[in-house]
């Protein structure tokens, strides 16, 4: 049992569902290592995205509005590793940092709250969604919907179903750790968002006694699956407004991984699915040029690759 000289400072954002993946975390460190309470400290920290509720994060900034705060307490000392949903985490990160660890994934899927399916919401219902993908794969399926943003935390946001919105759709994976798993109806055909249900812990990479304590809790199968979305992401170009999905699942020695790229009105959808194998894992380019030679010209704009 490694003993500590003082607490593991874990840094999150200060959001229930934040908190409890960082509760998550904790658990999983004591458990491997025989630590107690008092081994582990929950830094809470606010960021400019839970701040700024207001507007889309793709025109205030992007993802970074969620790590930026986090990454300086974390090169200054403040904490020694931070917790964070991984789908909300830039594709290309700091060199001084390293995700040292994933949690097992969970679900990876949408549900719909609000309605039993999308054939039940009626003709122009309002539905509340602030991400570029749902949107537009909800009007790929329905383009009679209205899709409108909508920001908060989890349960804000279910609240404004009924009194702001029809309905809105959440990360099975947020529910699930919030207590709410029995909530909404799943969306199986939605592809998810790159890295959804996973949960990383970051250190920074000069500080190898943290990232050797982090280590023995790592998924080796939420390792693969999410490096390899989040490598597919960064060859596709995708960043905040672009509408793409990607889910991989690994199975012995083999990989299997879906994509798609939409138009922000889900008027144009590519798809494609290849097997990776061996080196492969970690190198899905070739899925991302089969989509971008597929899409219009307006549609490969919306990426950088």
């Amino acid at each position: 049992m490694p003993k500590l000289s003082r607490p593991l400072r874990l840094g999150t954002r200060g959001s229930p569902l934040a908190l409890a993946q960082a509760r998550l975390a904790a658990e999983a460190l004591r458990a491997v290592h025989g630590w107690g309470e008092q081994d582990i400290e929950i830094v809470p920290i606010t960021t400019t995205g839970d701040v700024v509720q207001d507007r889309p994060l793709a025109e205030i900034g992007g993802k970074a509005l969620w790590t930026k705060e986090l990454d300086r307490a974390l090169a200054d000392g403040v904490t020694d590793a931070s917790v964070h949903s991984m789908k909300d985490v830039e594709t290309v990160r700091p060199p001084e940092f390293v995700i040292a660890a994933y949690l097992p994934r969970a679900a990876t899927g949408d549900r719909l709250i609000g309605a039993g399916s999308l054939d039940e919401l009626q003709d122009g219902a309002t539905v509340g969604t602030s991400s570029p993908r749902r949107k537009a794969q909800l009007l790929a399926r329905r383009p009679d919907l209205n899709v409108v943003p909508i920001r908060g935390n989890v349960q804000s946001r279910i609240a404004k179903v009924g009194e702001e919105v029809d309905a809105t759709l959440l990360a099975a994976a947020g529910l699930e750790r919030l207590g709410l798993g029995h909530v909404g109806a799943p969306l199986d055909d939605f592809l998810p968002a790159p890295a959804q249900g996973a949960i990383g812990i970051e250190a920074r990479a000069d500080d190898a006694e943290t990232r050797a304590l982090l280590r023995p809790v790592n998924d080796d199968r939420a390792f693969v699956t999410v490096e390899a979305e989040r490598r597919f992401l960064l060859a596709i170009g995708g960043n905040c407004h672009s509408a793409v999905a990607a889910a991989a699942s690994s199975h012995s020695s083999a990989m299997f991984m879906r994509a798609e790229i939409l138009s922000p009105d889900g008027s144009e959808v590519h798809s494609a699915d290849e097997e990776l194998h061996g080196e492969d894992f970690l190198s899905p380019g070739d899925l991302a040029r089969q989509l971008l030679s597929r899409a219009s010209p307006a549609l490969r704009a919306m990426f950088a690759a």
